[in-house]
């Protein structure tokens, strides 16, 4: 029988409440946290997650996993229900192979190995874990049968073996970026966790969050900049439907807003022009689903951003992109003090080089830039050849009047008309969303889709 003695406690404040914090030494000599929430009272169907240590995804954030989001989640159901505790596994680094060698893992699947294959490559076993030390630490402080939280069947399974009785297996909803899709994949295909990407967009208020990786197409950036979506809503008439244009609210433009915030998670930052952020002052995080907050962009040549906007609050880094150097100097210390990102680029016509800004943010390690207006900055993308993919909500609406959605793409001249290829069509409610990748009419017809014909050395800025 597997034996651990406790060694300290502490009532630990976070934010989702104080929880009974209680370190376990084992006899594998790694120590175990349990965070207990509520009272445990006789033991039985007590919420519980076993949480696998990771350091990259735990602390530092990283985005090549879920582990970081999936012990937020853990920690705000076991504050919700009332009664739980979360076991923190330490010696779990990577599936048990330990933090250098998931790390040497990491560049075998940098090489093209999937998570699976990365480890049998370094000759390592897939998933070495046990739960024996897990489990006594569930009967140390006084659990007895669980509601078990979690995707993994060989969780399941080795908690039973070591004699923790399952009253249920409550499946885990994950946070898919684009930088884990593959991994997530790869656990649901190889190590048999439960369905972790949905294909299908729900057409009503989903209950979990969405993948929207069919709305993101291939999502592979370019040499030098990234890979960029733009994002809008529109009316049957072409119309732009902004957060001040007196869009009716109602349940069925709600129920796409968990897609939109699904949308930034998934990519490495969101981005506005100014005029949105002095029109909307939008927050531009991640709220409707849990899930990470995404680097937030805006392009603003003069510097225009007042200090009291909350794109410049602290949930999210934020990059102001401009060409000023007049902002006077109590405002630009005040953007220090909130380490804003400030970054001088070349100017344009009217503002911003915006290919400048694109190869800014990705010396930046930014890889996936959803756009979300306005109309200036979407035109000026389409025109200089920058976006890869559109996602377009449509309101059944026709409204005469307006903003349209998109400018004159010419300059000018006559434009080559675009296409939307690979496309992906959503009914969301009474509202239609088409996704596809923008390229030329010849290009369709041509039946190359592999990639966009330029438009001829037009330079647009913004």
């Amino acid at each position: 029988m597997i034996e651990v003695r406790e060694v300290a406690r502490i009532q630990l404040p976070t934010v989702c409440g104080e929880f009974d914090t209680r370190a376990f030494e084992c006899g594998s000599g790694h120590v175990y946290l349990a965070m207990v929430k509520g009272e445990i009272g006789d033991g039985h169907s007590v919420l519980t997650r076993v949480h696998s240590e990771c350091l990259t995804g735990d602390a530092l954030g990283s985005l090549r996993c879920d582990c970081g989001a999936q012990l937020d989640l853990g920690l705000r159901a076991l504050a919700a229900d009332g009664r739980g505790v979360l076991v923190y596994a330490t010696g779990h680094e990577g599936r048990g192979i330990g933090l250098v060698d998931k790390l040497r893992a990491y560049m075998e699947q940098d090489r093209g190995a999937d998570t699976v294959e990365a480890n049998l490559r370094l000759g390592l076993p897939a998933d070495s874990r046990r739960y024996d030390d897990a489990a006594a630490v569930l009967k140390a402080v006084g659990v007895r049968s669980v509601r078990l939280a979690t995707n993994n069947p060989r969780k399941v399974d080795g908690l039973k073996a070591a004699g923790i009785t399952i009253r249920q297996v409550i499946p885990t909803p994950t946070v898919p970026y684009l930088r884990n899709q593959r991994y997530l994949r790869t656990k649901q295909d190889r190590l048999g966790h439960a369905t972790l990407i949905d294909p299908e967009i729900p057409a009503e208020r989903p209950v979990q969050w969405p993948d929207v990786g069919r709305l993101l197409g291939s999502a592979i950036p370019a040499a030098d900049r990234p890979f960029v979506v733009l994002r809008y809503t529109q009316t049957l008439d072409g119309r732009i439907l902004t957060a001040g244009s007196a869009e009716p609210a109602g349940a069925d433009a709600e129920a796409q807003v968990p897609i939109w915030h699904a949308l930034r998670a998934a990519c490495d930052a969101v981005l506005v022009g100014v005029g949105t952020v002095l029109a909307d002052d939008p927050c531009l995080t991640v709220r409707a689903i849990p899930g990470r907050s995404p680097a937030r962009v805006v392009l603003d040549s003069a510097l225009r951003t007042p200090i009291t906007a909350a794109v410049l609050n602290l949930d999210a880094p934020t990059y102001l992109m401009t060409n000023s150097h007049d902002a006077d100097h109590d405002k630009r210390q005040a953007l220090a003090e909130r380490h804003i990102a400030v970054r001088h680029m070349p100017p344009g016509r009217g503002g911003l080089d915006i290919s400048a800004v694109l190869r800014q943010l990705f010396s930046e390690g930014i890889r996936s830039v959803v756009v979300e207006g306005g109309p200036r900055v979407i035109t000026s993308l389409l025109a200089a050849d920058l976006a890869d993919r559109a996602v377009i909500s449509i309101a059944p609406q026709i409204r005469g009047q307006g903003t349209g959605a998109i400018g004159e793409l010419g300059n000018g001249l006559p434009a080559q008309p675009l296409q939307l290829n690979s496309q992906s069509v959503h009914l969301v409610g009474d509202r239609i969303i088409v996704a596809g990748d923008i390229g030329t009419v010849s290009t369709a017809r041509t039946g190359d889709l592999s990639g966009r014909a330029p438009r001829r050395g037009r330079s647009w800025q913004v």
